[in-house]
């Protein structure tokens, strides 16, 4: 708008202009942040983290997060995650009336139709978060490095300990 002015031959400073601009109150919608501030006690989130064993097989850790006190609240394994699976698992997560208003979660391959049933049932909304972007599940993300580094880094564990660990 200033560049426009002084084309015509107004001579105005960019203070000016700002200050006669219109401005909206407040923005078209809440953001990301204020979206999870704001339902932060009726929010909880949900991943899967992949632990390889000793003996070279990969099992699926599948985690559920409360928001407000950022407590574990369920936390099931299992080698072969189906959607069958994972939609028992939220039901027995939030027994009888414990179940949250909003489950943020990825766009993972292992949610399928049945888990949408079940949310459904529990009348949970699910939010899904952007394509390739984990800082939008950061909460469930910080647990979930919190135990690949306290609990699976045998490296770290060896470190500390002093010994070698001897596998069959």
């Amino acid at each position: 708008m200033h560049g426009e002015l002084l084309k015509v031959g107004f001579e105005l400073s960019e203070a000016t202009v700002a200050k006669y601009m219109v401005r909206h109150r407040k923005p078209p919608s809440q953001s990301w942040r204020t979206f999870l501030a704001n339902h932060m006690k009726d929010m909880v989130s949900s991943d899967f983290f992949l632990v390889p064993t000793v003996f070279f097989r990969v099992l699926f850790v599948f985690v559920i997060l409360s928001h407000d006190r950022r407590r574990p609240v369920h936390v099931a394994v299992t080698e072969f995650p189906t959607a069958e699976w994972v939609a028992h698992q939220l039901l027995e997560a939030f027994p009888w009336d414990s179940a949250p208003h909003y489950l943020l979660r990825d766009r993972d391959g292992s949610y399928g139709e049945k888990f949408h049933e079940a949310a459904s049932w529990l009348d949970i909304r699910e939010v899904l978060t952007a394509r390739q972007s984990p800082w939008q599940n950061a909460y469930v993300e910080r647990l979930i490095g919190s135990i690949r580094r306290e609990c699976l880094d045998h490296g770290a564990l060896q470190k500390h300990t002093g010994k070698e660990f001897i596998m069959n």
